[in-house]
């Protein structure tokens, strides 16, 4: 199996606040002195995962001369193992805040499905230069637009288990890119789980989208209409700039054999910074 992580280029681990929440600091490559000072690169994983799903990504981001944080939420990857059974949604906001306090200046928040809805609840009241959103979990408000024809359970276990990945390959994901989530998916909080997900009992995380005022990208994995309708009604509702995947997969955004094209509109993006 190839790991991804071993390939990762030099940079500094750190682990920060009372939780030693572990962080990957990657420093950009040479730019010309004439360039203005960019805000640094803030990545929030999802659930079940950390700062390891990042790694096919950092290294083209470091080598546009972007300063990469990369982050993990209290008790995933590496950072300290804490009880999981009282982690709550709130929890993760706080620890992203740790890490905004550790960045030089405001930076460019970049989180993928749980980490996106966290971001952008923390973009209402934080300062941040920028807001990306890959494959976000959505928000109430878009829920209501485009609803989800069937509803998860709210979920009655103390935690929630790694999703067991048994198929070989998927249409956008090898069998290596498989076996490197299978290494590393690890057991989340069900309690934060339960504040985003859709069901009878519960409709989400809200949006206030009026006190998000930094630009904004919304990148969605997209198989069907729906898919494509929840990427862009997410767009409208942050008045941002929306690209749509077609036939990409939730994980495969990130670490799959098309990465790069969610990799490329980003770049694309950042540019006017």
């Amino acid at each position: 199996m190839r790991d991804f992580t071993k390939e990762l280029p030099e940079h500094t681990e750190k682990y920060i606040g009372e939780n030693d929440l572990f962080l990957q600091i990657f420093e950009g490559g040479n730019l010309p002195k004439t360039t203005k000072q960019r805000p640094p690169l803030l990545f929030v994983h999802g659930a079940y995962t950390g700062s390891w799903m990042w790694s096919k990504y950092i290294p083209h981001f470091i080598s546009e001369g972007w300063e990469c944080y990369v982050m993990n939420l209290r008790s995933h990857y590496k950072s300290r193992s804490l009880d999981m059974t009282k982690i709550t949604f709130e929890d993760y906001l706080e620890d992203i805040k740790e890490v905004i306090a550790e960045c030089s200046v405001p930076p460019v928040l970049i989180g993928f499905s749980m980490g996106g809805i966290l971001c952008e609840k923390l973009a209402e009241s934080e300062e941040i230069a920028g807001l990306v959103l890959i494959d976000s979990v959505i928000s109430k408000e878009v829920f209501e637009i485009v609803p989800y024809k069937e509803l998860n359970q709210m979920t009655a276990s103390i935690v929630l288990p790694a999703p067991v990945r048994v198929e070989l390959s998927s249409i956008d994901e090898n069998a290596d890119d498989i076996k490197f989530q299978r290494k590393y998916l690890a057991m989340e909080s069900s309690k934060a789980f339960n504040a985003f997900v859709f069901s009878v009992e519960s409709k989400g995380i809200s949006i206030k989208s009026s006190s998000i005022t930094c630009p904004c990208l919304v990148v969605k994995a997209v198989n069907c209409d729906d898919d494509d309708r929840r990427g862009s009604v997410t767009a409208e509702h942050l008045r941002a700039e929306y690209k749509g995947l077609w036939n990409t997969t939730h994980t495969g955004v990130l670490v799959g054999q098309r990465y790069m094209q969610s990799v490329d509109t980003i770049m694309d993006w950042l540019k006017r910074f």
